[in-house]
């Protein structure tokens, strides 16, 4: 019985031996096979997925270029911010793990949460609300952003203290003068649409900020860098592929911050006093065509971090186009001169209405026939008398006129949405056409072109359309002046001359009927030319003009001896019965006087002279 047992046992012995010795070889055969797999058919593919897992393609962004004005005044410019970023949900998971795991530490989320939202507060300012960041932080959301532009050494601090917060590259665009000049250099923000990450930046989306976009914008850059096991980590030594970042250009313009402020401020003020629904004006280099101030009453202020009124973002001095009234009555003025139908001191008998085709006109006030020089047909606005000098221009030389004065076309400032107004062809007009373009009414212009009529006189007779960019600075100081627009020859100098020398009379006071239509405009020490205008609306639901709604309009030159500015300003829907309803020119007297003082503009040589409107 023991020898059997033996035998047995030895038996089982040998059995497990030769079991152990099998699994070995066949886990060795296996591990060789394994070896193989991976060192001759996968060695490529894990080799790259692990120098995935630790090298990272890092963006280098461009700083946004900024927008100054002609004085070097910066309007808009960049720094570079961070967002602080948070993921409620995952953070609620692994504070649940932690507790599962360490029963005696446990983690509070509410309190975690908490003292994250009031270091926040602490670190960043009072701007942050405690309340919404709570709100954000305790969401159900899987990723939020609790802000994104906190500054980057106050963003490092947080992170320190709380690893669990995400930290992302920013850039905020900075107003300093708020609402100055908005409607002009508009706004950016950071934009993320793009599913390039390198493309993530500060982009424009209204004004000059928009449509100069791709030169403020400069390209990024990049770099490759190896990091610790995939984390932020940086192992020094390792950065390699560096593509370098091209910053933005700084965008010059030609506006003046400081006169630009004050017309803003005139053009609010005036709106409010004249009961508009809207005032806009427009300064102008008599010479140049250079923009000095462009401006509506109202706007809106991009350093605004919250929403913005869609309404309040365009530019209506560009983008709105009126009826001008009398303001267009220098186009018969220059043509009837230019062709030698009249002289300024010639007489015609005017009577208190002239019928044109299917319809009669009249003058602004009642009158018997008047003798009135051509002079005083422009300086007292006479509806009549006008149309008489016109019928001597002849239409096609009218239209001749329009079209080198630019009117109906865009002047190419390079704002957006600009309107080129409007004024249909020749070939289009009706008998009756003719008995309302010379006196303002049928055709449509925006302030800006009709102070672009007015810069031609002031230019001895040569229209520069107008520009409102002057240079590109590229991050090397390296400057690209802007193209000159091509200018054009519309009149004689001595045909602008003389029609300058008209229309000072406008702002005269004088007695026996010989005053002009402005005297308020008129500046003392300065000669003045200029002209008023009150143009009908059209009623679309009544399909006639409104006796009730108006534009009111200036156009002016300081001085008009020595051309150095253009001044054109216009109403919408005044409230025609009060004092500052019917007339723009303490509009333009107000800029006139402030822009004399600012650029010491030299007084005139002579008094304007008062010279006879209506002769017995």
């Amino acid at each position: 019985m023991r020898r059997v047992t033996k035998r047995a046992a030895g038996t089982d012995h040998r059995v497990r031996v030769v079991v152990v010795r099998f699994l070995l070889i066949a886990s060795l055969v296996a591990a060789g096979l394994k070896l193989v797999q991976v060192q001759g058919f996968e060695a490529e593919a894990l080799a790259s997925r692990a120098e995935r897992q630790r090298v990272q393609k890092i963006p280098i962004p461009a700083t946004r270029g900024s927008i100054l004005d002609r004085n070097g005044v910066e309007l808009a410019f960049s720094v570079e911010a961070r967002a602080l970023a948070f993921q409620p949900n995952l953070q609620r998971k692994q504070i649940a793990e932690f507790n599962r795991k360490h029963p005696d530490k446990q983690v509070s989320f509410d309190e975690e949460t908490a003292a994250i939202a009031r270091r926040m507060r602490e670190l960043l300012g009072p701007q942050l609300s405690e309340e919404d960041l709570l709100a954000k932080l305790r969401s159900d959301d899987a990723f939020v952003y609790l802000t994104t532009t906190a500054e980057p050494a106050a963003a490092r601090r947080l992170k320190e203290e709380f690893p669990q917060l995400n930290v992302e590259y920013r850039a905020v665009r900075e107003y300093p003068g708020g609402t100055l000049a908005a409607n002009v250099v508009g706004f950016a923000n950071w934009r993320m649409e793009d599913k390039d990450h390198q493309k993530h930046n500060l982009h424009g989306l209204v004004g000059l900020e928009m449509l100069r976009d791709n030169d403020l914008s400069g390209t990024p850059g990049s770099q490759m860098v190896e990091t610790e096991e995939g984390a932020d980590v940086i192992i020094p030594g390792t950065e390699r592929d560096l593509q370098p970042a091209v910053d933005g250009k700084d965008i010059e313009l030609t506006i003046d911050a400081d006169l630009q402020f004050f017309v803003q401020q005139k053009a609010a003020e005036y709106a409010q006093r004249s009961g508009a629904k809207s005032a806009s004006v427009v300064v102008m280099d008599a010479k140049t065509g250079e923009v000095y101030a462009l401006a509506n009453d109202k706007t809106f202020d991009p350093s605004t971090r919250g929403g913005r009124d869609p309404n309040l973002m365009s530019d209506p001095a560009v983008t709105t186009p009126f009826e001008p009234g009398s303001v267009n009555k220098v186009v018969t003025a220059m043509a009837a001169l230019e062709y030698g139908v009249t002289t300024p001191d010639a007489v015609h008998a005017v009577p208190g209405s002239i019928k044109v085709a299917d319809r009669v006109v009249g003058d602004a006030w009642d009158h018997g026939t008047l003798n009135m020089t051509t002079t005083g047909v422009f300086a007292k606005s006479s509806n009549v008398g006008t149309l008489m000098i016109a019928n001597q221009v002849r239409p096609e030389r009218f239209a001749d006129m329009l079209g080198k004065l630019g009117i109906g076309k865009r002047t190419g400032i390079g704002l957006p949405g600009e309107s080129p107004g409007k004024v249909l062809p020749q070939s289009q007009w009706s008998g009756s056409t003719y008995g309302n373009l010379p006196i303002g009414q049928g055709l449509s212009m925006t302030v800006l072109q009709m102070a672009g009529m007015y810069q031609t006189l002031a230019n001895d007779g040569v229209r520069v359309p107008p520009r409102i960019v002057k240079a590109k600075i590229a991050p090397d100081g390296t400057r690209l002046d802007e193209p000159r627009p091509e200018p054009v020859r519309v009149v004689s100098p001595e045909t602008a001359r003389k029609t300058r020398d008209m229309l000072r009379a406008v702002t005269q006071k004088a007695p026996n009927q010989n005053s002009g239509t402005a005297p308020a405009a008129a500046l003392t020490g300065y000669q003045i030319s200029g002209k008023t205008g009150t143009a009908q609306q059209f009623d679309q639901a009544a399909g006639r003009y409104s006796n009730s709604k108006y534009w009111i309009t200036f156009a002016g030159i300081l001085p008009a001896d020595n051309p150095r500015f253009v001044i054109g300003m216009v109403y919408d829907t005044p409230a025609y019965s009060t004092p500052d309803g019917h007339s723009a020119a303490p509009f333009f007297h107000d800029v006139a006087s402030f822009i004399a003082q600012r650029y010491n503009l030299p007084l005139s040589k002579e008094p304007t002279p008062v010279v006879p409107l209506v002769v017995p």
